[in-house]
């Protein structure tokens, strides 16, 4: 039994582990993408300055209106990157969850077997004491034979 029990603490243990690992990659893709939208609000920030200081010098309507489209693109790329964003956060917040759940199975499985090593100890400590009793009594009854 106690065997059963530790192959499944390990078990338990090695699939904590590996819920820890796949939450830290779901972390590291919300900060990637993260990091992308910065790339592209950092994107559009240079390329409105640019189209500023094209301006200055005297654009064409066509010119500028092309160019504003062009933000207009870079904006819904934007919220299309936070939409990205917010369902990495979604996944990184489940597989959070997830691992915190194999977390408590572990805690279980390990308190539970922490039990059953004591309830072991207890009987082998006990077994041990009623041993030592009888040996005693032997060795009481012996000596009140022996004329020693």
């Amino acid at each position: 039994m106690s065997k059963q029990l530790e192959r499944l603490a390990e078990f338990e243990r090695e699939k904590e582990q590996r819920e820890a690992r796949y939450y830290k990659q779901a972390q590291q893709n919300v900060n990637q993408q993260k990091q992308k939208l910065t790339s592209l609000e950092q994107y559009r920030i240079d390329y409105i300055k640019g189209i500023q200081q094209t301006g200055q010098a005297g654009v064409t309507a066509t010119y500028y209106q092309q160019h504003l489209s062009f933000v207009g693109k870079l904006d819904k790329a934007c919220e299309q990157q936070m939409q990205v964003i917010a369902r990495a956060q979604m996944a990184a917040d489940q597989r959070k969850q997830m691992w915190l759940k194999q977390q408590q199975k572990v805690k279980a499985v390990s308190l539970l077997l922490d039990k059953k090593k004591l309830a072991e100890q207890k009987k082998e400590a006990k077994a041990e004491q009623a041993m030592m009793d009888e040996f005693a009594t032997q060795r009481f009854f012996r000596a009140k034979r022996s004329p020693f």
